[in-house]
């Protein structure tokens, strides 16, 4: 028998129907919603998995959800950051974060953030071995990025092959990368990758690890050093659509990874700390997107007209495709046997939150919870068509709710401009 995928959790799902009559009186539609026990659950659930080997840490991927209030929530649960840019570097630090609390993994690094990182003393996570001349200085830790080329034994989405991303250093280049470090006078050494995306076979997760192991094993012996710590990287994955997507599971890939750790440390006698970099694992299926139903058109389809529209709030489907769930509010057993394009207003036939759905009849008014929209949702939006980004609430332990980012507003967006009354010409030398 299939076991059941939530793609909207039942708690979560009963306190959204408790407590948004009472937001909906505040708030106008659209917004997102997050739940913050949400999050603090499966923090927990993510570092209990791994309790078994000494060290471990989740080092949140900023990319998925850079809410300061989000932000704040992760590491109030032990959770370091993962950041790829100079402000999602501030933001960390404006949580309270530490130097060593801050992965600072770039790539096609520029001047501004290798003075950045390496002011702030951060864990800099080397990504090109041509940039070593333009570090301004010699890391504390070392650490690169590793792509293993054809030694993956994953095949994780969206990431593809690895031979074919542009992230992190060949293995003769890892190789070469430490050996300049060593020679520097660096005492402390990590190693990274990251090879999956939204992974939900959790095989494929320790598989990953063990290869790092196995690499990690094939380094410090060629250089005779010891690791401090190996990062497999994030991309633990969350089911989208509930009819083909599997859950991860975590207590397996946590008890099999463990066993690894520590056949590892039983045959050389050391271990190193496993860390890994999960955003939308802990942010994903914990918020949606609250939307109402306000037009219809009949042609050669259906649609419902929301007011949202996808790439201002949940551009995944607009970008690539993604298919995310839909819940009409009070309408959930009902039957679904209507067939809808769920759609927003901007001038793209790609605005589309679903398209030929199974859904129950929606009424003007009625409100819509696309789902899944805690990670990559907000972060990944814009402005196209000069469209707002909506608001951004959650709802807190104790059951209050606030608004943790306002929407946006057009000012927001003209605020930037230069008009043309305002120009200020500047003649050439």
């Amino acid at each position: 028998m299939k076991k059941t995928v939530f793609t909207l959790r039942p708690e979560f799902h009963n306190l959204i129907k408790k407590t948004l009559p009472e937001i909906l009186k505040i708030f106008p539609t659209p917004f997102f919603l997050y739940t913050e026990n949400g999050i603090r659950r499966d923090c927990q659930a993510l570092f209990g998995a791994f309790s078994g080997i000494p060290g471990y840490r989740n080092f949140y991927a900023v990319k998925a959800s850079n809410n300061p209030t989000v932000l704040e929530t992760v590491r109030s649960e032990g959770c370091g950051f993962d950041c790829s840019s100079v402000s999602e570097v501030l933001l960390a630090e404006r949580t309270g974060a530490a130097r060593e609390d801050i992965f600072f993994s770039s790539n096609n690094t520029s001047e501004r953030e290798f003075k950045v990182a390496f002011a702030g003393g951060y864990v800099f996570n080397f990504d090109d071995l041509s940039l070593l001349s333009d570090m301004p200085g010699t890391p504390e830790i070392a650490c690169c990025r590793f792509n293993p080329g054809p030694l993956a034994r994953t095949d994780g989405n969206f990431v593809g092959k690895p031979e074919d991303a542009k992230y992190g250093l060949m293995s003769s280049q890892a190789l070469n990368f430490f050996r300049v470090m060593i020679d520097q006078g660096v005492k402390r050494f990590m190693l990274h990758t990251m090879i999956c995306s939204n992974e939900r076979d959790y095989t494929k997760l320790v598989l990953t690890a063990k290869m790092m192991l196995d690499v990690t094993t094939l380094l410090s012996e060629k250089l005779d050093i010891r690791f401090e710590a190996i990062n497999i990287g994030g991309g633990f994955g969350i089911p989208y659509n509930p009819e083909t997507d599997q859950a991860l599971d975590l207590e397996a890939l946590g008890s099999e990874v463990t066993d690894l750790f520590l056949k590892f440390e039983k045959k050389h006698g050391w271990m190193p700390k496993l860390f890994t970099e999960n955003g939308r694992y802990l942010a994903g299926h914990n918020g949606v997107l609250v939307t109402r139903a306000i037009n219809f058109k009949n042609t050669y389809r259906d649609y419902v007209g929301v007011d949202a529209q996808t790439f201002s709030s949940v551009p995944r489907p607009f970008i690539y495709g993604a298919h995310h769930e839909i819940t009409v509010l009070g309408k959930e057993n009902w039957s679904k046997d209507r067939t809808y394009d769920v759609v927003g207003s901007l001038c793209e036939n790609a605005d589309k939150f679903a398209e030929q759905r199974k859904l129950p009849e929606i009424l003007r008014g009625d409100i819509l919870l696309i789902h899944n929209a805690g990670a990559h949702c907000y972060a990944m939006s814009g402005n196209y068509n000069g469209r707002t980004r909506p608001a951004e609430i959650m709802i807190f332990s104790d059951g209050s709710f606030g608004l943790i980012r306002r929407a946006q507003t057009e000012e927001d967006l003209f605020r930037e401009m230069v008009f043309p009354e305002k120009i200020q010409r500047l003649s050439p030398q």
